[in-house]
């Protein structure tokens, strides 16, 4: 791919500013960013009555309360309250605190009052121009900010050719998006029974800054009167959050592991230094634990390149293997153990090669599996 001077610098701009924490995550604690859409002087859409920036953050404020049952769950908001934030500081606090997840809530609309239903959105090169229509209005707060030229450095919200080199950012997190996102929407469908658009690529910011997995929902239409009266109503801003803390629960549990996920021994602590013993205990039967049917991997790249597997492409990887879905999205993973330990120590390896995104995956008998399952 052939990038401008421009665009370039752009994408240095991007990675100094926005990856201060790049290298370190929480093992301990699942941390989920609700970004609730616009807000303060940006408005969002109103059609009917209804006020997009009011509907995302009762939603998103409905969403922490659903999500907190988890124990392990921690959630950050963007915002609380009715204030204007700057697009760029929405990614800028979740890279900060190197969250797990960034779920931005946003409410759709368009001239015509018939069209209704959810989209979920994820990072990527527009694949349509109504895709690209939305990214020029999720982008327009942009124009709303001082120094907006300064902060990004060139960004333009209404020119397609700025927005090329922002895909090249998130490629590792593309594939884990995606994931949530269907759940995100399988959950409108089954569970809602509401209509489901699918789930779309194209180059938001807030989404394409962020350095972990990320989703932009669209809870659905106000300019349609019957959709928006239902996300206006507490019943709808329930059922919405409700449905969308499900999608993230589970997808907590396929790809994040923390210390509490781990059945230790429940041997008695009373006295000094039995607990370090039992955890001792628990790492070895983990070790030992192994089947010859279950795999782990550790994956570090996602992306619509088909590499080849020479060392010299990954960073000096030499156990490298591909995974493809329909020929045109890969996915890049290190290692193949059936020990879970041995597994760790790849996942290790691979972080110090570079690759802070990346992550154990399991299979059974050649089928993906949680890590949480493969461990039980």
């Amino acid at each position: 791919m052939n990038l401008s001077k421009e665009i370039k610098a752009l994408l240095v701009t991007l990675i100094l500013f926005f990856s201060p924490n790049l290298f370190s995550q929480s093992t301990t604690k699942f941390v989920v960013i609700l970004d609730a859409g616009h807000g303060g002087k940006d408005p969002g859409n109103s059609y009917h009555g209804f006020v997009e920036k009011e509907i995302a953050l009762k939603t998103a404020l409905k969403l922490e309360k659903y999500l907190k049952k988890e124990r392990d769950i921690e959630v950050v908001h963007t915002r609380k309250s009715d204030v204007f934030i700057e697009l760029k500081d929405r990614p800028k606090k979740a890279n900060s605190i190197d969250a797990n997840l960034f779920v931005s809530i946003h409410c759709n609309s368009v001239k015509n009052p018939v069209p209704y239903g959810t989209e979920t959105f994820v990072m990527g090169l527009t694949r349509s121009k109504g895709n690209l229509e939305i990214a020029k209005q999720e982008n327009s707060v942009i124009l709303l900010e001082k120094d907006y030229k300064r902060s990004y450095k060139g960004f333009d919200p209404k020119n397609p050719a700025t927005l090329i080199g922002l895909k090249i950012l998130q490629e590792d997190y593309l594939d884990r998006s995606i994931r949530l996102a269907s759940k995100i929407e399988s959950n409108f469908r089954n569970k809602l029974h509401r209509k489901s658009r699918g789930i779309k690529q194209t180059p938001l910011w807030v989404l394409d800054a962020s350095y972990m997995p990320s989703v932009l929902i669209e809870l659905g239409f106000l300019s349609n009167s019957k959709e928006g009266l239902y996300l206006n109503s507490d019943l709808g801003q329930n059922n919405m959050a409700e449905a969308i803390a499900s999608a993230i629960i589970s997808y907590k549990k396929e790809y994040f592991v923390s210390q509490a996920d781990v059945n230790y021994d429940k041997i008695p602590s009373s006295k000094a230094g039995k607990s370090t013993k039992s955890k001792r205990i628990a790492d070895s039967k983990v070790s030992k634990a192994t089947n010859s049917n279950v795999v782990f991997k550790v994956q570090f790249a996602a992306g619509n390149k088909n590499i080849k597997l020479n060392p010299s492409n990954f960073k000096g990887l030499k156990n490298v293997s591909v995974r493809t879905r329909n020929g045109s999205f890969y996915k890049y993973a290190y290692g193949d153990t059936s020990d879970y330990a041995v597994a760790k120590k790849d996942l290790k390896e691979v972080k110090s090669r570079g690759y802070s995104a990346a992550y154990i995956i399991a299979f059974r008998d050649g089928k993906s599996i949680s890590v949480e399952e493969a461990l039980k």
